[in-house]
């Protein structure tokens, strides 16, 4: 349910949480920027923002995690993409007004599900609405990449295939699935487990399997042992996951988000339940993803 403070705004954008089932680190370029081949879906849920008009630009936070973002306002991705947008409408002579931003945090911070990212896109889809700005579609992907690598993935939020450093995208045809997300709520910073990764020239993703599931399954995360390594955590989360019933286990990006797959959604409900009994002072959030076309 959204909190109170989104309920008084005009205009709502989810950021679904991102999951990267499979993630493989296949190069690197020049510039430092990891090649990589990802299978990607999202969440029901996630963060979300909303927006109103104002005499004066505004932003506020609420949700569960809200006071862990820390940092300067400006510092937000969020406000980087209002004001990108902003300038981009501008440009194509239309108007982008004073805007108040309330995000909800509901999604850890820097836990490897794309917070910052997914909140970036939906600033991007929910302005584009609240503005009545209608942007060429290379002038949005571009917006996006410049946000982040993750971000034109985001602004996507549908199952999808992701190569390069994440702007090549490919839909995918994924089922539905029932996850239990789960994260022993410790930052993990991206750039040190890129550091330790000891190969950086993987085999790219195998999707020929069977089914998508058998499919999953012969993949992997590239970037688990290095994060394994830096966050002991990450193992005993993940053999709590295999306890509660998971089919198949598997931490996220660079982690040290978890999930878990589940048979059903109220089998997923039942296991998230449980795993709060067993720690309640980490995060388990059961919720699906969407189908792909």
């Amino acid at each position: 349910m959204p909190d109170a403070e989104s309920r008084r705004f005009t205009v709502t954008e989810d950021a679904p949480a991102k999951i990267n089932l499979a993630l493989h680190v296949t190069g690197q370029r020049d510039d430092g920027y990891h090649l990589l081949d990802m299978l990607v879906t999202f969440t029901a849920h996630g963060d979300r923002l909303s927006f109103t008009s104002a005499d004066r630009d505004g932003f506020t936070l609420g949700g569960r995690f809200a006071a862990d973002l820390g940092g300067e306002p400006g510092s937000n991705l969020v406000l980087k993409a209002r004001d990108l947008l902003r300038q981009a409408a501008f440009a194509q002579r239309g108007h982008a007004p004073a805007v108040s931003i309330h995000l909800e945090k509901n999604l850890p911070i820097a836990s490897g599900i794309g917070g910052g990212s997914a909140d970036a896109a939906a600033a991007l889809r929910g302005l584009q609405r609240f503005w009545n700005v209608r942007l060429p579609a290379d002038i949005r992907s571009a917006l996006a990449l410049q946000l982040g690598a993750d971000v034109p993935m985001c602004l996507e939020s549908r199952p999808l295939i992701a190569r390069g450093i994440g702007e090549e995208i490919e839909h995918a045809a994924l089922p539905r699935l029932y996850l239990v997300l789960a994260n022993p709520l410790k930052a993990v910073s991206t750039p040190q487990i890129f550091r330790l990764l000891t190969e950086k020239n993987n085999r790219p993703l195998d999707l020929a399997a069977g089914d998508w599931m058998a499919a999953i399954a012969a993949n992997r995360n590239d970037l688990e042992p290095p994060a394994r390594g830096l966050t002991p955590e990450i193992a005993e989360i993940s053999a709590l996951l295999v306890e509660s019933g998971a089919g198949l286990v598997r931490m996220s990006g660079s982690g040290a988000t978890c999930f878990g797959i589940f048979p059903s959604l109220a089998a997923a409900e039942a296991a998230e339940q449980q795993l709060h009994r067993l720690r309640p002072d980490w995060y388990f959030q059961a919720t699906e993803t969407a189908a792909g076309e």
